[in-house]
């Protein structure tokens, strides 16, 4: 049954849906790692794609970017499609010295400042986890495709950390015992829309940015550069 986002039918959509933020993320992904491909949505450009990896079948949707695009999504997808599992796939920026461009990070806890599950659920929540299930499947898929992972917390922003006038002083609202690793901008509202509606939801990033790093990944290898985070996700959809 279509939504006013999403044009797809029911049956359209697979019960895991690997999730990036940007719509031509998902086209990469559906025409270089699936199979059978089916367009089925494009509404306001958010595209999904439902085709088979290794056998097995999968959508591919975007999410665009912030909390509020991605809780719609979400909740339309786990409520009204009736998916099962989200894996969010997408790009962070990182608090952390040791880790380089296009190091993968699973999330672990995200904290946010932002209103979402109040506003939502009437619940004045501010940090929620991934469903340990979910990362557990994520952990073991790594090691035995030999992908490196970090795993850490990390925060959830209303805006792009980079463009903050004083990042440290966001950072300094941050509980002191919450050590994040990095910064995105839509796991909290995955993660909460998942547990409010008792789903399962995951969170996988790539590092495309750092105050430790100079370098600043170009918009065509934030697209086609992250590879090993992308293979990671739909590897692990296989035990899921």
């Amino acid at each position: 049954m279509p939504t006013p986002h999403n044009e797809a039918n029911l049956s359209d959509i697979a019960k895991t849906v690997i999730m990036p933020g940007d719509p031509l993320r998902a086209k990469y992904i559906a025409e270089n790692f699936l199979e059978d491909v089916k367009l089925v949505n494009q509404v306001r450009g958010m595209y999904a794609y439902t085709g088979t990896y290794k056998g097995k079948e999968i959508t591919v949707m975007a999410s665009g970017m912030g909390m509020p695009s991605m809780g719609i999504y979400s909740y339309e997808l786990y409520k009204i499609y009736e998916v099962e599992n989200i894996i969010r796939i997408g790009s962070c920026g990182c608090y952390k010295p040791e880790l380089k461009l296009f190091d993968i990070i699973l999330a672990d806890k995200v904290f946010s400042e932002s209103n979402f599950a109040l506003t939502l659920n009437n619940d004045d929540c501010h940090i929620v986890e991934a469903n340990k299930a979910l990362n557990s499947i994520i952990e073991q898929t790594a090691k035995e495709t030999n992908v490196s992972i970090v795993k850490g917390n990390t925060v959830c922003t209303d805006c792009f950390d980079l463009y903050m006038t004083n990042v440290n002083k966001f950072l300094e609202r941050v509980p002191s015992d919450f050590n994040p690793v990095s910064a995105e901008m839509e796991a909290f509202a995955l993660f909460y829309t998942a547990k409010m509606l008792n789903k399962k939801a995951a969170c996988l990033m790539s590092v495309v940015d750092s105050k430790y790093i100079k370098e600043v990944a170009t918009p065509e290898e934030r697209q086609t550069g992250l590879n090993n985070m992308i293979k990671l996700a739909l590897d692990s959809s296989l035990s899921i």
